[in-house]
């Protein structure tokens, strides 16, 4: 969401992005429980469960993972990490092709919470999200899928309207929401299991990931951010949320391509690994390139985003259009190789299919954000 606030580049470059050790020891952590408990089988399983998610898993992942803790300051209850080590994670959960809510709540309704205007209640949302007691989810935060309207009576919120496309907007205990006031835009949050509102699950490409519509009616609510600062965090927030998919579409591209890989060595035709055939060769090779430009803009927008949120905007587009395309085209490319396996539903390459198409209208698809590029840098 363009926002007039926003720095469209970094005045300094973020840190050096050479791996070290400690990222390494997150990625092999998360991988290792991931590997364990969220094979493509009981991935599907839990996707079809009344919450579109496995209960147990998130439990690990909030519990003894601290995904929701990992980028929160200390003195909030965190482990004062950062986007990048966030960006591990979302990695391996792509990879893994989870349908717990590590981006909707552990990533953006924590980073809500985090960057609102501080009050009790506020500080006990974020306590208790960061703990995974409540899901929280925050919509696209954009005029076009927040049609809400915030009214204030003595010393109460309320909001009314509808919030449309809201991923795991059927399960989330908390949601974050673009309202319009008498003041002007503001950011709210709205406790969905007392609130006055209908949820309306949406018929969606990919199972895993569930969006629904909200309907409120005069319901409760919190106000996080003011009419001053509402869009540029809205904005921000908006940069997260592409980062984080970004992340979570180098993952795909990587498990793909190594799957991939790995297949092509096994089939053999004419006496040969189907892999040495040089046709194959060039477009694994091709996938390998798309992977490793895919891996440096999102890691590259995501220490950006950690060292300067505001500036984040650009490289968060460049990241949104390379590794969107990227996720598609290793997808499909992925069904090809596979051959006539790769096709059927069974195979694990269908839900990457149906996941990277899922994800591409969420924030964005790679038109939009390379016209977010123009715009950000005057073209």
């Amino acid at each position: 969401m363009p926002s007039p606030h926003a720095r469209p580049w970094p005045e300094t470059e973020p840190p050096a992005m050479t791996p070290v050790a400690e990222h390494d020891d997150i990625r092999a952590v998360v991988r290792q429980l991931l590997d364990r408990h969220s094979t493509l089988e009981a991935g599907r399983l839990a996707a079809e469960s009344e919450i579109g998610y496995s209960p147990e898993l998130w439990s690990l992942l909030v519990k003894e993972m601290n995904v929701a803790a990992l980028a929160v300051p200390e003195d909030r209850g965190g482990l004062g990490y950062g986007v990048v080590e966030l960006g591990i994670v979302l990695e391996e959960c792509g990879r893994a092709l989870v349908c717990e809510p590590v981006l909707t709540s552990a990533t953006l309704g924590v980073r809500a919470l985090l960057v609102a205007d501080r009050c009790p209640q506020v500080d006990d949302l974020l306590g208790r999200v960061v703990q995974g007691e409540l899901v929280a989810t925050v919509t696209a935060l954009s005029p076009d899928t927040d049609f809400v309207d915030a009214t204030r009576a003595g010393g109460r919120w309320s909001v009314s309207g509808r919030a449309t496309n809201v991923v795991q907007g059927g399960a989330a205990d908390i949601v974050v929401l673009l309202g319009r006031g008498d003041e002007g835009p503001g950011l709210y949050a709205v406790d969905l299991r007392r609130a006055a509102m209908r949820r309306t699950e949406l018929p969606v490409i990919d199972p895993s990931r569930r969006q629904a519509n909200l309907l409120f009616d005069d319901a409760d609510a919190v106000r996080l951010v003011g009419p001053r600062d509402a869009l540029r965090t809205a904005a921000s927030l908006h940069s997260l949320g592409v980062i984080g998919l970004a992340c979570e579409h180098v993952g795909i591209v990587d498990r793909l391509l190594e799957s991939t890989t790995d297949y092509t060595m096994q089939r053999h035709q004419f006496g040969r690994a189907i892999g040495s055939f040089q046709a194959v060769k060039h477009r694994l090779a091709n996938t390998l390139v798309e992977l490793e430009k895919a891996r440096s803009a999102a890691r590259y927008a995501a220490a950006v985003f950690s060292e300067d949120p505001d500036s984040a905007a650009l490289p968060a587009a460049v990241a949104g259009a390379i590794c969107t395309e990227a996720a598609i085209g290793t997808a499909l490319e992925a069904v090809q190789l596979h051959g006539g396996v790769g096709f059927t539903w069974e195979h694990a390459a269908h839900s990457y299919v149906r996941r990277a198409l899922g994800d591409e209208p969420l924030l964005g698809d790679s038109r939009a954000h390379r016209s977010r590029v123009a715009d950000l840098v005057g073209l």
